[in-house]
């Protein structure tokens, strides 16, 4: 069975960490490695590699960090390299878009996202061993692709439309945030639509990730969530 550790999630940075029991996987580079490693106990040998969705700070920020102190590959697209200066090399691998990596009993495949990003992308990982298919949505407004027999989720729910709206209204939001905030970020409803489109009867466990600290609403979220799919949601921690 798929087991799932977050580091942190937010804006202030992401990171997280699959594992099927043999192989495991790292998501986004936005925790250094100071923090991860003790959460490890300093063992990181069973990771097979690491998976970057975008160039933005609270999902890349610790990347050469990863590059020094470990030896397991760094994935992401070429725009998402370019953004960051990275050349490609042995330790940073190119991401396309539909053409899956295998790593271990997993394949893993990127799919494109709509974000304020050079090429972001989300991820399906597929693990061979359990028959299990996770999938991982973050930093976005809109994702056109839906997947079948999914048993995990990792998704972002950023905000409610209603509390953005208040916090602007009552000037605890920059205004221009709060545009960006609507044309970059999962909202409470389309999260949702997200969720109900890609919901299967393997469905096992949703986990919701990158909620905001000002516009989020964590309990009401996780209701939601409950009532839609009847399994058991999680409110990643920042």
């Amino acid at each position: 069975m798929i087991e799932t550790t977050v580091f942190g999630s937010g804006s202030s940075g992401n990171g997280y960490l699959i594992d099927d029991g043999e192989t495991q996987l790292m998501i986004e580079a936005g925790i250094s490695y100071n923090l991860v490693a003790p959460r490890l106990k300093f063992q990181l040998g069973q990771i097979g590699g690491m998976f970057i969705t975008h160039e933005h700070g609270d999902h890349s920020k610790f990347i050469k960090q990863y590059l020094e102190r470990t030896s397991f590959p760094i994935y992401l697209t070429r725009g998402t390299a370019r953004a960051l200066k990275l050349a490609s090399s042995y330790r940073v691998q190119i991401v396309q878009e539909f053409d899956p990596i295998k790593i271990g009993d997993w394949i893993i495949t990127a799919f494109p996202v709509a974000h304020d990003a050079a090429q972001p992308v989300g991820y399906v990982f597929d693990n061979g061993k359990t028959g299990e298919r996770l999938v991982y949505v973050t930093d976005t407004y809109f994702v056109k692709y839906h997947f079948n027999h999914v048993t995990h989720m990792l998704v972002e729910m950023n905000y409610a439309q209603d509390v953005a709206v208040e916090n602007d209204v009552e000037g605890q939001l920059n205004h221009s945030l709060h545009n960006r905030i609507l044309t970059s970020h999962f909202e409470m409803k389309s999260s949702l639509e997200f969720i109900k489109a890609n919901a299967s009867p393997s469905l096992q466990e949703i986990t919701l990730i990158h909620v905001s600290a000002t516009n989020g609403d964590p309990e009401r979220f996780k209701k939601a969530v409950q009532e839609l799919t009847g399994v058991p949601v999680k409110i990643a921690g920042r």
